[in-house]
């Protein structure tokens, strides 16, 4: 392993059915990096014909929701009324602050036939002093981020700031989040600009300073050094991280907070239905699991 890279982590893989599912973070070697607490790698996968994803109506407090797709489409759709198609290349950004419900679905127009799907979900959890900010959505079309191209490495700046690039995606803390895509051959060059940095490999074949990343596993950076990203073969890789989140962070089911009785409180919230409706979906929601003997 590269002296430039801290750990790896390796993503704990859920089959739910016609799609799996490989969760990076959290883990106990890096809860989280910089803002990021929560990231789930969904597919590659191709949905049969009639089917689809329904993920039905559900609470989060605490964090913002960033969903980004290689393949495939879903649907968005939350309690302040919005309904938002994404593509891939576009960002949803949603921020649930003091809270917020969203169901995520596959379009009816494209359940008829054969779904592909593979995306990138992470959770970027709020500074202490934004936790209860109101919610809110923003929807971001591919053609709106920066991109720059070089030495044979194409990177989109999703939200945040890198390689002298500024996404309009809004974030609350220094934040890095871009999908990197090499030629055969490409090579990348990562600052120091953010404290805290993770390498994550989709699919392909790429080394950090010489060292070889395996296929789904995130590479936890060392801070304040540059280091080289290159590819023999080509690869899809994402970068994220950002300034260090002072402070604890709880996460329990789709609740992240500083405080346990914040938690405690949506729990309650959302087991008497009071955290409000997604127009339409009112009959619909997600139970939430039964604590954990502690």
């Amino acid at each position: 392993m590269s002296a430039s890279i801290k750990t790896v982590l390796t993503p704990r893989e859920s089959d739910i059915g016609n799609l799996v599912v490989r969760r990076v973070l959290p883990a106990r070697a890096a809860r989280l990096v910089g803002p990021f607490i929560f990231f789930d790698e969904m597919g590659p996968a191709v949905l049969p014909a009639g089917s689809g994803i329904d993920v039905l109506p559900h609470p989060h407090i605490g964090l913002a929701t960033v969903t980004y797709l290689f393949d495939g489409t879903l649907m968005h759709h939350d309690s302040l009324g919005f309904r938002q198609k994404i593509v891939p290349g576009d960002v949803n950004w949603m921020t649930a602050g003091r809270g917020i419900v969203h169901s995520e679905r596959s379009p009816d127009e494209d359940r008829p036939l054969e779904q592909p799907v593979h995306g990138i979900q992470t959770w970027v959890a709020l500074p202490v002093e934004h936790e209860d900010t109101a919610p809110a959505f923003a929807h971001h079309a591919a053609d709106t981020l920066p991109s720059l191209t070089r030495d044979g490495a194409s990177v989109r700046v999703i939200a945040g700031t890198a390689f002298g690039l500024t996404s309009p995606v809004a974030v609350f803390s220094p934040t890095l989040y871009a999908y990197a895509e090499f030629a055969a051959g490409g090579q990348l060059a990562l600052d120091a600009e953010h404290d805290e940095r993770g390498v994550y490999l989709v699919d392909g074949e790429l080394t950090i300073d010489g060292a070889p990343l395996a296929p789904a596993t995130m590479a936890v950076l060392e801070p304040g050094a540059s280091v080289s990203l290159a590819s023999a073969n080509g690869a899809r890789v994402m970068l994220l991280g950002g300034a260090h989140l002072p402070g604890e962070r709880f996460i329990e089911w789709n609740f992240v907070s500083s405080e346990r009785a914040k938690i405690e409180a949506a729990r309650n919230a959302w087991a008497a239905q009071t955290f409000g409706k997604v127009p339409g979906e009112e009959n619909e929601w997600t139970r939430q699991p039964a604590r954990k003997a502690q």
